[in-house]
């Protein structure tokens, strides 16, 4: 792959490309500038190529596929039953809330986190529960164990998980995990565990999927994964749950059914094609994504003074705290109206985000590079 091509995608009717104005360089919304694995667009150009578009169901290989990803990269044995298919991750957690709760019931959450967390639990009728992470003075975000063994004890249902963790790049250790789960066991708190971004993972760690820990953990979680962030395929709409509980399981599987929405046909043959077949672009990509990492930290470390970044140990989504420029305005709006580049507003993921942007790394270097020096310049003309 030549992850370094620079490929319009001006007039392909992208949320990414199309939010700002032309003259904006656009670095928020989470999916890739690059083309996705060339079996993927080969299976889809069949599936056109056939010419009938009717009702269909996932591929019988497809869940075969999705064991043998999550043993090669994750070490996670994952039996076929336990495998399901909704048509993406934010749905999904949202229907757990639905599915596994009551009205009333509370909903824990850890913020700054992705803005869905923030508003699902309240949209169902739910009450929001945050135990804040704790962010270092090195820029690397903790989890406050005493603030979450608190608040798991006050009658929380359920609690949201969000691993690897957008947006603050937090891969979390065996230890982190064991603790969180044994704190939910011991005060009888489902998990749902958004692991979306398990496969972008750096070479310095590595991603432990909560629900391997023990068969105890797993009985308790129902975790949520898909293709679409790891092979570049979001537009498709299809995403997969594991619940290795039965009794969960069939909770998940006869509520709502009339309201879900399912993968689409394409959007199946693609997971399978990308799952069974995009291994070495994956391996590729993740090499090109840990430079691009590298490469914004260096840059906002020697090149954009009173912007602070902590390296991140997954996504593809640096976390910059700009807090010490003291704008006048947020910095999304600094940026924007400045150097002409779109990032994620840092107050959209919770008040401990007031002060800092999310910028997508996950495009060609040259693209980067723009919208760093982009954003250089407007500093230096303060």
């Amino acid at each position: 792959m030549d992850f370094d091509q620079i490929i319009d995608r001006r007039n392909t009717e992208s949320i990414k490309w199309n939010w700002f104005d032309e003259d904006v360089l656009p670095m928020w919304v989470a999916d890739m500038d690059f083309r996705s694995p060339e079996p993927v667009i080969e299976v889809l150009k069949a599936r056109v190529e056939h010419g009938v578009f009717g009702y269909g169901w996932p591929p019988k290989a497809l869940k075969g596929a999705i064991q043998a990803h999550l043993m090669r990269r994750q070490g996670w044995d994952v039996a076929e039953e336990a495998l399901e298919f909704i048509s993406g991750v934010v749905t999904g957690f949202n229907h757990a809330i639905y599915s596994l709760t009551e009205p009333g019931d509370k909903v824990m959450i850890q913020t700054p986190v992705y803005p869905p967390f923030l508003a699902a639990p309240e949209e169902a009728g739910r009450e929001r529960v945050i135990s804040p992470l704790i962010r270092r003075s090195d820029g690397k975000y903790e989890i406050d164990f005493d603030d979450f063994e608190a608040k798991a004890a006050s009658g929380v249902k359920l609690f949201i998980l969000c691993s690897p963790h957008n947006p603050v790049g937090r891969v979390f250790t065996r230890e982190e995990l064991t603790r969180m789960a044994e704190i939910c066991l011991a005060n009888d708190v489902l998990i749902c565990s958004d692991e979306i971004h398990g496969d972008l993972v750096y070479s310095e760690s590595r991603h432990i999927p909560l629900a391997s820990l023990s068969p105890e953990i797993a009985a308790g979680t129902v975790t949520y994964l898909a293709p679409s962030k790891t092979f570049n395929v979001a537009g498709l709409s299809t995403s997969v749950y594991v619940a290795q509980n039965e009794a969960l399981r069939k909770k998940l599987q006869t509520s709502m059914t009339m309201l879900l929405g399912h993968p689409n046909i394409l959007g199946t043959q693609a997971a399978l094609a990308a799952y069974r077949d995009g291994q070495n672009w994956l391996d590729e990509v993740l090499v090109y994504l840990e430079a691009n990492r590298d490469y914004l930290v260096d840059f906002v470390e020697s090149e954009l003074p009173g912007v602070a970044v902590w390296k991140p140990e997954g996504t593809y989504l640096g976390w910059l705290d700009c807090r010490a420029l003291d704008l006048p305005v947020s910095p999304q709006e600094f940026f924007l109206k400045e150097a002409k580049v779109g990032l994620n507003e840092g107050a959209s993921f919770g008040e401990e985000g007031k002060g800092f942007v999310r910028l997508n790394f996950a495009c060609p270097r040259a693209l980067l590079a723009e919208g760093l020096e982009r954003m250089k310049a407007a500093l230096a003309k303060r």
